[in-house]
């Protein structure tokens, strides 16, 4: 097998009968994958660690909401990456942009020192931002929209995402266990490089899937995209003055400014979408239909993703690190969720498949965001029986499991649902929309650990458990609403064509 130039991606057939240029970006993303997770699975650890053993010295409360921002702001930069892409730089230069941003913010945090850790925490955010959104749109550009082979190069794609993360938090783990917390960034460092490797060398491979800017701005247009940026910045400014008069400034400035976008940023989507002269009535009812799964969705991610940050304190705190009779690393217990999506997710497509893929999107929904709220109330109740003592590190593994079947009933099925939903003058933003639910997700827990300092974890838990519990009977409650509004907008789109 040669390396020379590849042919055409459609009779490409190099790599497991896909094109190299999946080889390319599966193994970088793989590597990108593990440096975030990396990262990520010590972060909370070392911001409030004391400084005597190699620490930040906050506190826990601004340390959880701090994780959780981080990650908030990760989704929002997606947004703006993927405007980036499409307007300004094209996918693949915007993938090797953010790659590089990413690797310099990862040296920063190996580097000690309180200044190197927070521009680095900041880089790794507006780097993953740029990067996060555009690998996955290169992978489709490999296939032509007719190429059965897509739905698998995605499949196999999703397994590079799965295994970054499964081994991120066992070696980083490793590496801060032995050589302090610098030494873990050090290697998710390396890991970052990799990718960089990989995905400079693989260019080739990639056929020019990536390269074209899809929508480049024209120079007519320049004058009114720089006053959108303008009002765009102006309202951030805005949302900053007014977090920093409600919380009188410093860090938490930051922490609500952030979490403030997070919710404006989906209810302006809906609005403009809504009401856009693009949209037409037929439309407008799957817009309606669509509000109340991303407010599931939102919710889904406010559990989901405290991985990093309740989840994390709770596995280094209150949680005895023996299982199968074998000591682990609190960062172990962030490797199961990828573990068993790798597991699972060929028995959850066998699954959709036999049943027809009923339930209904909304009642998968429920069902996802249900099991969410069931790991944090099994959490709850093992919490309270344990009292004092720590709980047994198995309950820590019921909980991602837990979550791992929630996800699997919703993640994948969520961003089907939003391309399916979405106005067609709006299907390209579709993926925007969907980040914006992880983004607010991850605000609400910021906003909460702040509000609830001081509970104890039976009462956190449990009252965000039940009151999920709740949302999720109210979203199976109105599932015949929302599929009503979905076929009434076919009905309608059905009567205009055949008008036409």
């Amino acid at each position: 097998m040669t390396l020379a130039d590849p042919p055409a991606t459609g009779t490409d057939r190099r790599f497991f009968g896909h094109p190299l240029g999946l080889m390319t970006l599966f193994t970088t993303e793989l590597w990108e994958r593990f440096s975030y997770y990396g990262m990520r699975a010590i972060l909370l650890f070392y911001l409030t660690d004391t400084v005597q053993d190699g620490g930040l010295g906050l506190d826990q409360t601004t340390g959880l909401a701090l994780v959780s921002i981080y990650g908030t702001a990760v989704y929002l930069l997606s947004v703006l990456g993927g405007w980036a892409a499409d307007r300004l730089v094209g996918a693949r230069r915007s993938t090797l942009y953010g790659g590089v941003v990413i690797a310099a913010g990862h040296v920063c945090l190996a580097i000690p020192g309180a200044g190197f850790s927070y521009v680095g925490i900041v880089l790794v955010a507006f780097g993953t931002g740029l990067l996060k959104p555009n690998v996955s749109a290169i992978v489709g550009e490999l296939y032509t929209r007719e190429d059965p082979r897509r739905q698998s190069a995605f499949s196999i794609f999703y397994m590079g995402i799965n295994l970054g993360s499964l081994f991120a938090p066992l070696l980083v783990g490793l590496a801060r266990a032995w050589g302090g917390y610098h030494a873990g960034f050090a290697v998710a460092a390396v890991g970052m490089t990799f990718a960089l490797v990989f995905f400079v060398a693989g260019r080739r491979m990639l056929g020019g899937a990536g390269d074209a800017v899809p929508n480049p701005i024209e120079p007519g247009e320049r004058p009114a995209v720089l006053r959108m940026l303008a009002v765009i910045a102006g309202g951030i400014a805005v949302v900053f003055a007014i977090a920093w008069l409600v919380s009188g400034g410093g860090i938490t400035s930051v922490i609500d400014t952030l979490s403030y976008l997070a919710f404006l940023a989906p209810i302006v989507y809906f609005v403009v979408m809504y009401r856009s002269p693009k949209v037409t009535d037929a439309e407008r009812p799957r817009v309606v239909a669509y509000i109340p799964l991303f407010v599931a969705a939102m919710l889904f991610f406010m559990i989901f993703e405290q991985a990093a940050t309740t989840l994390a304190a709770y596995a280094r705190d209150r949680t005895d690190l023996s299982v199968l009779g074998i000591t682990v690393n609190p960062e172990f217990f962030q490797s199961i969720n990828p573990a068993a999506i790798i597991l699972l997710t060929p028995v959850f497509a066998w699954l959709w498949l036999r049943t027809g893929n009923r339930p209904p999107t909304a009642y998968k929904f429920a069902i996802g965001l249900a099991l969410a709220a069931v790991s944090f109330l099994f959490l709850a109740g093992a919490a309270a029986l344990a009292g004092d003592a720590k709980t047994p590190g198995w309950v820590l593994v019921a909980v991602y499991l837990i979550q791992t079947l929630g996800e699997l009933c919703l993640s994948p099925v969520g961003l089907a649902a939003t391309t399916l939903l979405a106005p067609r003058a709006f299907r390209s933003q579709a993926m925007a929309l969907w980040f914006l639910a992880p983004a607010a997700g991850q605000a609400i827990t910021a906003q909460l650990v702040q509000a609830t300092e001081g509970a104890s974890p039976t009462g956190y838990f449990g009252v965000i458990g039940l009151v999920t519990l709740g949302f999720a009977a109210a979203l199976a409650a109105i599932g015949p609403w929302v599929t009503r509004h979905v076929r009434h907008a076919d009905e309608l789109e059905g009567v205009h064509t055949a008008g036409e």
